[in-house]
């Protein structure tokens, strides 16, 4: 490995089975951390342990349902005890609203309900998690949740864009009231994204057609003019968690092609 910059560390994942959390999760591996690739779908989460231990690292797969708290306590502890030490969290999971296109009047309460379990609950869960394992070991951690520009400004999607606002303010929180104890706290914001697995969650269908139509309608929207990949937020979830970034708190980090500089 030629980068190392996570050397030493245990990172916890969710949603490693597939898109921003598969990439990650590859990522904070190659730079040299043990990962917990955690996910609804435990066959992900180990065909992505698989593809990690064939580069040459570590990790191990745990079958995790974010809006559970027990799973949530399950994983933490998994990871303590496999690797002895927690050092970085990414909160990473989330669902899209339930159909796409859908306006604020057309949620029934279910939906709203099973928005927040899943964005903000999962988000709140794996926090508060985080943030006892890192007491408990009296030592500094990282938390990173995954955010967006949907939260940051007004684009429709009403639901989805409040959940995520809500963990962007849960982000700057715990930001602060980790920092006594070297504790950060940081979001990604992503734009515009090609179908992944957190479209699939929505039930969106997947296709070739339908792959490419997404990749050319939202890399429109982006100043840059490419759609975001999860490659784009591994990068810059790797940073996040890094030493690299070790005076960064409490900041919501666009990886967006411009799209809240206009």
């Amino acid at each position: 490995m030629s980068h190392v910059l996570l050397e030493g560390k245990t990172a916890v994942v969710t949603g490693a089975g597939s898109g921003v959390g598969a990439a990650s999760a590859q990522r904070f591996a190659e730079e040299g951390a043990a990962v917990v690739c955690a996910d609804i779908r435990l066959d992900h989460a180990k065909e992505t342990v698989r593809r990690i231990e064939a580069g040459g690292g570590v990790a191990v797969a745990v079958e995790t349902d974010v809006t559970q708290e027990r799973d949530i306590a399950e994983m933490i502890a998994t990871a303590a005890d496999r690797f002895g030490h927690v050092d970085i969290v990414f909160n990473n999971v989330g669902i899209p609203t339930p159909r796409l296109g859908a306006t604020l009047e057309d949620h029934t309460f279910q939906d709203f309900q099973r928005l927040v379990s899943v964005n903000i609950g999962g988000v709140f869960l794996g926090c508060t998690y985080a943030v006892l394992q890192f007491k408990r070991q009296g030592s500094a951690g990282v938390i990173l949740n995954t955010g967006s520009v949907a939260g940051l400004v007004a684009w429709g999607g009403a639901v989805y864009a409040a959940t995520k606002g809500a963990v962007h303010q849960l982000t700057k929180a715990v930001a602060i009231e980790g920092a006594p104890f070297g504790i950060r706290a940081n979001a990604i914001c992503p734009a515009g994204m090609p179908y992944t697995g957190f479209m699939a969650a929505g039930g969106l269908e997947s296709s070739a057609e339908m792959t490419e139509k997404l990749a050319a309608s939202t890399a429109a929207n982006h100043p840059l003019g490419r759609p975001i990949t999860a490659q784009d937020c591994a990068e810059a979830a790797v940073f996040l968690v890094s030493d690299n970034a070790a005076n960064i708190t409490g900041v919501l980090f666009p990886v967006d092609g411009g799209y809240v500089a206009r």
